[in-house]
């Protein structure tokens, strides 16, 4: 239900249910923590998603979640998301999410550095797409709704975010979402082109706020924000830059969410709807870097199975310490 500002009115929950709103970063195959987190809360009856926001890899694992949600329940969202990691080892090498094994991601990071974006990918090959069609049947999910989405994508002709909604959400909208600029040519959508959403939103915060009818917002965040010393090399130069890209848009968020309840503590006489919900909305965050040490230094292009394996249990080892953790 919208008040007259536009915010959705929180619910009460009833005993005993954990009522959700995520968002899910992007982040290359570090979207396997995700997984990871996905398949542990999916195990708990007690948990349910009210809406879902992500960018990039976190936009494939929220579809993936609302479409196996849709066709078996829980059990269907798990096997689903299990069936589309378990097929990104299958991919050779380069263009699955601009994913990449190792000798193939330094030649990307060549070609991107001397301004070639797409002599690695003349054809603009994305297996991707072939992945995701096989994975989600998108007419379905449209009409049947399971799961309010937000899903970021980033016009390219000004650099706004755009956000497809549960009811506009198609094959070619989690591709723009999920598309990297040096590798991959924009996706067009209805005439604009757009590229990867994590460039402008990741993951989609203050819209997934004022969105929520839940009480907990839980973020799941992927990218490592801190990186020891400065690099030197081109090609670390290049992922540093890139690491900075994808973590900004999440700090901007936060630190306006922030700025708004500087706002809103000031507010002692009358108190606006806005400032209501979000002195009621309680924020949690489950942190891949905390968990796995050497995040930093790991490579976001690479879809070795024993790496996304390693990644997933993590992130279900993480997932069920929030769980069991007081504030969980």
């Amino acid at each position: 239900m919208l008040d007259d500002t536009g915010f959705t009115q929180l619910d009460e929950a009833r005993p005993g249910e954990r009522s959700l709103a995520l968002a899910l970063q992007g982040g290359g195959s570090f979207g396997a923590f995700t997984w990871g987190v996905l398949d542990r809360l999916l195990e708990d009856e007690a948990v349910t998603f009210d809406v879902v926001s992500g960018a990039s890899a976190g936009a494939l694992n929220a579809v993936l979640l609302a479409s196996g949600l849709l066709e078996g329940g829980r059990a269907g969202a798990r096997a689903t998301l299990d069936a589309f990691w378990g097929s990104v080892r299958q991919v050779e090498p380069v263009g699955l999410l601009g994913f990449a094994r190792p000798a193939a991601a330094t030649a990307l990071r060549l070609s991107a550095q001397v301004g070639l974006p797409f002599s690695m990918n003349p054809s603009n090959f994305n297996p991707l797409r072939d992945l995701l069609a096989k994975a989600v049947d998108f007419d379905r999910l449209r009409a049947a709704r399971p799961l309010r989405l937000l899903i970021a994508a980033t016009r390219v002709r000004d650099g706004r975010l755009r956000l497809f909604r549960e009811d506009e959400i198609s094959l070619d909208a989690v591709l723009a979402s999920a598309c990297l600029p040096t590798f991959q040519r924009a996706v067009e959508i209805d005439g604009e082109a757009y590229w990867d959403g994590g460039l402008s939103a990741n993951p989609p915060l203050r819209q997934l706020t004022r969105d929520t009818r839940a009480r907990d917002v839980l973020l799941v965040q992927i990218m490592p924000e801190e990186h020891p010393g400065v690099p030197h090399l081109a090609a670390d130069v290049l992922r540093r830059v890139s690491e900075i890209a994808f973590t900004a848009p999440l700090q901007r968020e936060l630190e306006a969410l922030a700025d708004l309840r500087d706002t809103c503590r000031g507010q002692t006489v009358w108190r606006s709807q806005p400032c209501e919900k979000l002195e009621q909305l309680r924020f949690h965050r489950i942190g891949a870097v905390d968990l796995v040490a050497d995040l930093a230094e790991a490579n976001a292009l690479d879809t070795g199975w024993e790496f996304l394996t390693r990644l997933h249990d993590q992130g279900r080892t993480a997932a069920d310490g929030w769980l069991k953790s007081p504030n969980g």
